[in-house]
């Protein structure tokens, strides 16, 4: 286990070729409540100033089309933003309202951006494997996941919530996410090094 900045980790990602047409997709993937969200956007960030050109961040919760969605959102996702990424082109989508229960807009561009952030649960799952740049796994400890989790989203959500947890530690089980992951991150940081095991 070792230490590495943000900016340390973006130059490691601009150095690797893309693989999805000209775009170097990072997936940055792990259960819910681990701080996949906040990593990403810092991580997008440093992507930023290293490489001069802003990286989108591109939410997987974004495509479900509410809970029970949880790995059939996939079409979606492919067919809006990563089948144009694959050509060169921009992608683009609506959002999920979970208010509503439903998606609304407006359109979220996604531009063919030399690096394309895609986060969240599944974001790393076998099928884009072949066409990742870089795939990171972040984690933490179950007791600090619901915390976090319950804190933003209410508690109102918190059966949801258990049912969606069994749910995707069966998945990370099949799909061996973490151990062909690149790097595992521990959500549990305060400034700038992030605390990672290297793959």
């Amino acid at each position: 286990m070792t230490a590495e900045t943000f900016d340390g980790l973006a130059r490691r990602i601009l150095r690797r070729r893309p693989r999805l047409g000209n775009t170097r997709l990072v997936a940055v993937d792990g259960p819910s409540g681990s701080g996949k969200t906040r990593f990403a956007n810092r991580l997008a960030a440093a992507v930023t100033t290293v490489g001069g050109v802003p990286a989108p961040v591109v939410h997987t919760d974004d495509f479900l089309d509410g809970w029970d969605d949880q790995f059939t959102f996939w079409g979606r996702l492919d067919e809006l933003v990563l089948w144009p990424l694959r050509s060169g082109e921009p992608g683009r989508h609506l959002h999920y309202d979970w208010e509503r229960a439903g998606f609304a807009g407006p359109w979220v561009e996604v531009p063919a951006a030399p690096v394309v952030i895609l986060e969240g649960f599944s974001a790393a799952r076998a099928v884009i494997r072949p066409e990742l740049t870089f795939s990171i796994f972040v984690t933490a400890s179950p007791r600090l996941r619901l915390s976090r989790a319950l804190r933003r989203d209410g508690v109102g959500v918190r059966p949801h919530l258990l049912r969606w947890r069994r749910a995707e530690n069966r998945h990370f089980a099949v799909d061996h996410t973490a151990e062909r992951a690149d790097l595992v991150v521990h959500g549990v940081w305060s400034r700038d090094p992030v605390v990672l095991d290297r793959r």
